[in-house]
């Protein structure tokens, strides 16, 4: 028989794991949700100056960390819509004390840019900043796997953090896999300078602007045109 699970509690009792625990796939899925939705809201202020889907994030990523953090990470709503995305993988589980930790500096956060943001109604560079540091960790999070406020865990708790993503706790030798030769960081150093070099040598023609392969803009302007005189 399922055992009964309280509305409010930080983390699920799986067996096999001597302390509560959080299906880490379902957390990077709801981390890409929240980054794609932040970011694109700071690009209709930096295009448009259109602060009103910044205000809707903010507001909606406030109310979210705070589910997770007070009452049960099982209805946060990204978090339900991150299990939806990923059931069908196998879930990773990792510790759910160091992520209640990161996520109450996401509610730190948000408060902040709410307090700001929507309810001051004025923005500032602590805003900004505030933006800034939540994508970092939001893309870490969904891209990587690694999960920036856990990091600082060990500085405030005493007890090791257990069941940590990809198992970065332990401590342990590298695989063949994981190495990177003299190789591969040549690589990467030329494909910079690459970049840097295409940077001077390529701006010029990168800045000329794609002219219209199939006419559509300008028979579309035609069209606007003509309209006003039937």
């Amino acid at each position: 028989m399922e055992k009964k699970k309280a509305v409010i509690q930080f983390g699920e009792e799986v067996e096999g794991y001597d302390i509560p625990v959080l299906n880490e796939r379902e957390i990077r899925a709801a981390a890409g949700i929240l980054f794609l939705a932040t970011f694109l809201s700071l690009m209709f202020i930096v295009f448009r100056g259109n602060f009103v889907p910044i205000k809707y994030v903010v507001t909606f990523f406030f109310a979210d960390f705070l589910i997770r953090v007070f009452i049960n990470p099982r209805y946060s709503p990204t978090l339900v819509m991150g299990r939806l995305i990923v059931r069908n993988q196998n879930p990773e589980y990792v510790g759910a004390r160091q992520k209640n930790f990161a996520w109450k500096i996401g509610v730190g956060l948000s408060a902040t840019m709410f307090i700001f943001l929507v309810l001051v109604n004025a923005y500032s560079p602590i805003t900004g900043i505030g933006c800034l540091i939540c994508l970092a960790f939001l893309f870490f999070e969904a891209a990587f796997g690694i999960c920036l406020g856990c990091q600082f865990y060990p500085l405030f708790y005493k007890k090791k953090a257990q069941y940590c993503p990809g198992e970065i706790c332990d401590v342990k030798a590298r695989q063949d896999i994981q190495k990177i030769s003299p190789v591969q960081l040549f690589i990467v150093f030329a494909f910079i300078g690459c970049i840097m070099l295409a940077a001077f040598t390529l701006q010029t023609e990168f800045e000329k602007k794609p002219y219209d392969l199939f006419g559509i803009d300008s028979t579309a302007a035609k069209v606007k045109q003509e309209k006003p005189g039937k």
